[in-house]
């Protein structure tokens, strides 16, 4: 069997990889990179993975890499996915994931006799302005997205239902909910926070943590348990369907924030940065994630205070070794 990942050396992609060679070693790797590609996430991966220099801009360059992989299953993690970049970079966050897919799904098309399961990561993002009382969130809300990002994965949610109902690839789109974990970008909130932390307790900063919106709610799961439904998503649920992939856990920014101070001696204070703030921030999201539970039985395994233990430590070690 040959899995084929987008994005592999990005966050989730690192950690899915990680997982498919630790438990699926009949499962041959490929990936694709760019040459200005960090690969400070696939180190560990060195000899145990293919991987390919392609864009997804480019059609031809997909097409290449796909023709000769010949994969049976795709997991489409590549994308643009930081949210304030998206405000900033409108155009270039709507042509990175729309045309990107695009590409991909067209290429797949083109090639005979190429037939994989094809798994898109969507997001918890494109609900948007969700009200209290719509939630848990299932499948079936309003999608209200309130960010250039969102309305890119809004796209790529429906082209994969448009190229499944019209040309029969078989596309099961994931709306994950926010995951975290060791490898997280530090513009991300979480990893932001722990490397904050981690660098105060090395003397690397003054002791003030700046935050943006403390009173965001969300749902968080950890990268591993996302990768593996990720993994569960192209083996056991239905081609055409949408899913959510969702703890089901609120937490604050504020709690998350507390839980990970909890974990440091280091006295610290903090501040609000008014240039953390986004234009219109989406202020809860909680998911139901009993659909793809029932299709396929995942259900998240790693506590959260494990998770943020490992962020925290991660930096830690990051800056350990840089001296």
């Amino acid at each position: 069997m040959k899995a084929f990942i987008t994005g592999i050396t990005g966050f989730a992609g690192s950690h899915l990889a990680d997982y498919l060679l630790a438990e699926h070693p009949e499962v041959e790797i490929s990936g694709i990179l760019r040459w200005r590609s960090q690969r400070s996430n696939i180190g560990q991966l060195d000899g145990k993975v293919h991987l390919m220099e392609a864009d997804l801009r480019d059609l031809t360059s997909i097409h290449g890499v796909l023709e000769k992989i010949r994969p049976d299953f795709i997991f489409h993690l590549a994308a643009q996915s930081y949210v304030p970049s998206s405000w900033t970079a409108p155009n270039d966050t709507l042509t990175t994931n729309i045309s990107g897919q695009t590409n991909l799904f067209e290429a797949v098309r083109l090639i005979d006799g190429l037939d994989p399961v094809i798994q898109i990561a969507c997001s918890s993002e494109e609900y948007g302005m969700v009200y209290r009382e719509e939630t848990p969130i299932t499948e079936d809300n309003p999608l209200r997205p309130l960010s250039p990002y969102a309305v890119s994965k809004v796209a790529q949610d429906l082209m994969g239902y448009q190229y499944f109902q019209s040309y029969g690839l078989k596309v099961i789109r994931t709306r994950g909910f926010n995951h975290t974990g060791p490898r997280r970008g530090h513009v991300f909130v979480t990893s932001n926070f722990a490397r904050q932390i981690a660098r105060i307790e090395a003397g690397l900063q003054e002791p003030v943590l700046k935050v943006g919106n403390l009173e965001a709610v969300r749902d968080f799961t950890d990268v591993r348990d996302m990768v593996r439904a990720y993994w569960l998503a192209v083996n056991k649920a239905t081609p055409g369907e949408v899913y959510n992939i969702a703890s089901g856990a609120p937490i604050t920014i504020r709690e998350l924030l507390d839980r990970l101070l909890a974990l440091s001696t280091a006295d610290i204070r903090v501040e609000q940065d008014p240039e953390r703030m986004r234009p219109s921030d989406v202020e809860i999201l909680i998911g139901d994630a009993s659909k793809f539970r029932k299709e396929t039985g995942w259900e998240p395994q790693i506590p959260f205070d494990q998770t943020l233990r490992d962020t925290l430590d991660y930096w830690r070690n990051r800056l350990s070794q840089r001296g």
